[in-house]
């Protein structure tokens, strides 16, 4: 039983310690900057290979399938917006075109 007490009593001090509930809002902060990181790092891929397959003119699935699903909905799902749904609208309506087939338009071989 005094046992018992005894952890209770721990318990309620490190629960009412301004050095605990420092520790909990300092790891909350790293969070949040690891979070605008990744959104930040995300946003700036998703713009520049939007971008890049706009201006070619077509997408391979691979390529679709990377930006879409590994860059464009993570990064929705953490909040992102804005420039990004734009750019995706754009890269939706693009033709996919099989991997080597850009190679063969161009005469080379792989």
């Amino acid at each position: 039983m005094e046992a018992w007490m005894l952890v209770v009593a721990i318990l309620g001090s490190l629960l009412a310690s301004t050095g605990f509930w420092a520790f909990i809002m300092k790891k909350m902060e790293k969070k949040n900057a690891v979070t605008r990181l990744a959104l930040g790092i995300c946003h700036d891929r998703i713009l520049y290979l939007g971008l890049l397959y706009s201006e070619r003119g077509y997408i391979t699935r691979d390529e679709f399938i990377n930006l879409h699903d590994g860059l464009y909905l993570p990064y929705k799902e953490l909040g992102g917006n804005g420039a990004t749904e734009r750019i995706m609208k754009q890269v939706e309506g693009l033709p996919i075109q099989r991997l080597g087939a850009s190679l063969e338009q161009k005469g080379e071989k792989r």
